[in-house]
């Protein structure tokens, strides 16, 4: 399908696609992938499933892919803080590191859908992929203060991370002490102010052949369930 073809489903489907102008006819889906394990990744693998049963579920989507394993940000420097100290950059390094600072917010601002995958590495995510979110907390882009505190300024987006572990952490409550991953996402996504955010979790990956494959099964259950329901819905789910 022609994907800027005007569609009653795509429309209708593209709650929050609207500008100055017009209805925009897609939607625009966002897929970031942060391990760098490859073809053994198992959140690559998930969030290449999530993307295409969104798209199969979603036709019209417009979909852009960002590696952040192949094509990481810099990690936040005193040459790329222009975006948080309002300085004009005055060399050649700060104004590329604003650059891409503004590349990366808008790309993510101009999204409707973000499916982002989010292995567990030393019960955080990846460094990569912290790189990333630094470049998107940008007051009065993202959010913003008030005399009442922050608020969320991205709103109305949905994000549906693919969520992979070598252990298991959701059933304990040791365990869920040690996670800092999807706990960590849920909050950041929600200090942006999206509401919306969904998860697809296989965990204890590592533990043998079939539990791997019941985390597989499990995840690709969760993965129809989240693509059939329309995007920017008023809600926030809650892992499994």
């Amino acid at each position: 399908m022609d994907p800027n073809a005007a569609t009653d489903e795509t429309t209708i489907h593209c709650g929050t696609c609207f500008d100055s102008t017009h209805w925009r006819t897609f939607m625009q889906l966002l897929h970031i992938d942060s391990a760098i394990t490859g073809e053994q990744s198992v959140s690559r693998q998930l969030t290449a499933q999530t993307v295409a049963a969104w798209v199969a579920a979603h036709p019209g989507t417009k979909v852009e892919y960002l590696d952040l394993a192949a094509q990481a940000p810099s990690h936040l420097s005193a040459q790329s803080l222009g975006f948080r100290t309002g300085q004009a950059a005055s060399t050649e390094i700060e104004r590329n590191e604003n650059a891409l600072s503004e590349a990366l917010v808008s790309q993510f601002l101009a999204s409707d859908v973000i499916v982002v995958g989010a292995p567990l590495y030393n019960f955080s995510i990846p460094s990569q992929l912290k790189a990333w979110i630094d470049r998107l907390a940008q007051a009065g882009r993202t959010f913003k203060y008030t005399d009442k505190g922050a608020v969320g300024l991205a709103g109305g987006k949905t994000v549906i991370v693919a969520s992979s572990r070598g252990g298991v952490y959701s059933t304990s409550e040791g365990g869920q002490a040690m996670e800092h991953q999807e706990s960590y996402l849920k909050v950041v996504f929600g200090f942006f102010g999206i509401t919306d955010v969904r998860f697809v979790r296989a965990e204890g990956v590592g533990m043998g052949p079939d539990a791997k494959a019941a985390a597989l099964a499990s995840a690709a259950q969760e993965i129809g369930t989240h693509t059939s329901v329309a995007a920017n819905q008023a809600r926030v789910a809650q892992a499994a």
